[in-house]
């Protein structure tokens, strides 16, 4: 098999090349990614020498580019991580989401179409869902109720995959995954947040009242699910990918800081971002029933994995908080310091 996997030196894309290259049947793996701030080549290194594996910089948008590189290739999948991902970023500059995510998802859907690709998968994410009322949990036919720029960006995009299969016949297969945590994770998502924070005794920002659930996914799990529907997923078809672990931010925060040994007098109560989905909820019964994946990875189990690996990979995390993630972060937590109401 031949793969065309865009976004690979992302956070969940490197994990899905490193757990596609870790098998005795390997496929051969062709990465496009731009190397935007959140592509890192420092995650593929334990691959990077792979026979089976080659990194080709490049952006999704362009045209001629990616439609030259599947006419080269000629995969079997092209499986499409590559997106603007932090809700944050989506607030304070909306461009980029609309540009990468909807446009640079036509751009590949062009050319698997022109170019007859076997299966096109596209990676999205349980946010095109919105808040979920408890009990409630959204499955594959729950109505789309995006609330920020990056969540509606996807929810486009979700929608023009679909409509690539109705009107073209173009296999398709969409996931849609609750939120993933690891190693190797950029630090402006929760928990890598969190844990370089505390490490650093630095404040722990918490959004309003930090009571928004969240469901937990392990990332390797997550890739787990991916494979299961490349190989196993119907045409047309949307997967959710859950795991099965929903927690209040506050009490995530709590555990990383007696994981870490640093005082809750770190957290920070900060005004609540825009348009914040309170809960987040999904059911997997769909994947389980059809491929037979099941998320493998205890959330405690995970949060310690991956907190030992940032604390063995400081050099990592100091790297990756450039000069362009500070910037960032001031701009996206300044006026946000009073306490929350």
């Amino acid at each position: 098999m031949k793969l065309i996997v865009t976004g690979g030196a992302g956070f969940i894309g490197s994990a899905f090349v490193r757990l596609m290259l870790d098998t005795a049947e390997a496929p051969q793996i062709v990465n496009l990614d731009k190397l935007t701030y959140a592509g890192n080549l420092e995650n593929l290194e334990p691959v990077a020498e792979h026979k089976r594996y080659r990194f080709v910089r490049g952006d999704i948008c362009d045209k001629v580019l990616v439609h030259s590189l599947v006419a080269e290739e000629r995969p079997d999948a092209i499986v499409h991580f590559a997106a603007e991902s932090h809700v944050d970023r989506s607030i304070l500059t909306p461009d980029p989401v609309f540009e990468t995510n909807l446009r640079g998802t036509f751009t590949l859907l062009e050319a698997a179409r022109q170019l007859r690709v076997p299966r096109f998968v596209h990676v999205s994410t349980d946010e095109v869902y919105g808040s979920i009322q408890s009990p409630l949990e959204a499955d594959e036919n729950f109505p789309l109720n995006a609330s920020s720029p990056y969540s509606a960006s996807k929810a486009g995009s979700d929608l023009l995959v679909r409509s690539y299969f109705t009107t073209y016949k173009l296999p398709v297969v969409i996931t849609r995954a609750s939120n993933n945590y690891g190693p190797y994770q950029f630090p402006e998502k929760l928990l890598p947040l969190m844990i370089s924070n505390a490490f650093e005794g630095k404040p722990l920002p918490v959004y309003g009242d930090g009571q928004q659930v969240r469901d937990w996914l392990y990332v390797d799990d997550h890739c787990r699910g991916i494979r299961a529907v490349l190989e196993k997923g119907r045409d047309g078809e949307i997967y959710n990918i859950g795991g099965n672990r929903s927690l209040p931010n506050l009490e995530v925060v709590r555990k990383i800081l007696a994981a870490t040994g640093a005082p809750e007098a770190l957290i920070q109560y900060v005004t609540d971002r825009p348009g914040h989905d309170r809960r987040y909820a999904l059911s997997s019964a769909k994947i389980t029933k059809e491929t037979g994946w099941s998320p493998q990875m205890v959330f405690e189990s995970g949060l310690a994995h991956t907190i030992d690996w940032y604390r063995k990979n400081s050099a990592w995390v100091a790297r990756v908080k450039s000069e362009e993630y500070r910037n960032y972060y001031a701009k996206n937590y300044a006026g946000r310091s009073e306490p929350a109401t």
